[in-house]
């Protein structure tokens, strides 16, 4: 299944409810069912190009994104996001150590980022970037490694409210896959 966006658009996925995967993780460990949804340069002028689409070399869960990111026009990026609850607050993670996410891709580098309600700014972010194999691998990513972005606010666990997958900041070919997002 294949789906074109040209600025934003929720595809796939269920409301990004948290389930039990302790069995799973062999660890005490919360997975989402993200609902993904596609945003690229183009709400601010950019041109950069993509799309989402499911994986299926992956786990039943698995989103791909695909595209061209562009400087052009002062753009930059694609991402695919989910909100964490499907209104959009915020939620308590302060029991959890960091983010777990399978990943697989084109060898680039992409950045995954965290949003909390204190930020206001669409521009702000907790951000930590991470290199990808053609291999599924799972990564780590621990709450006290992501770096602030532009907001001058501390990271509180307990205000989570968004995760993003980035292609970000040079011209290049995006081909990154995405399963299994958990915190641990």
């Amino acid at each position: 299944m294949h789906f074109l966006v040209s600025r934003r658009m929720v595809v796939f996925g269920l409301a990004s409810a948290p389930i039990c995967a302790e069995q799973a993780y062999g660890q005490s460990c919360m997975q989402f069912e993200p609902r993904w949804e596609y945003v690229a340069d183009t709400v601010m002028g950019g041109v950069s190009q993509g799309r989402i689409e499911r994986d299926p070399t992956g786990p039943r869960d698995a989103m791909r994104l695909l595209g061209d990111v562009s400087l052009d026009n002062n753009g930059g990026f694609i991402q695919i996001a989910t909100d964490l609850a499907q209104d959009g607050r915020a939620i308590d993670l302060s029991a959890y150590t960091g983010v777990s996410l399978d990943v697989r891709g084109n060898g680039a580098t992409y950045d995954i980022r965290l949003r909390t309600t204190d930020l206001t700014r669409p521009w702000q972010a907790y951000r930590q970037e991470f290199q990808t194999v053609p291999n599924w691998t799972t990564l780590k990513f621990p709450f006290s490694s992501f770096q602030q972005h532009r907001t001058e606010t501390t990271f509180d666990p307990t205000r989570l409210r968004r995760i993003g997958i980035l292609a970000i900041g040079r011209e290049f070919a995006a081909d990154v896959s995405v399963a299994n997002l958990c915190v641990y």
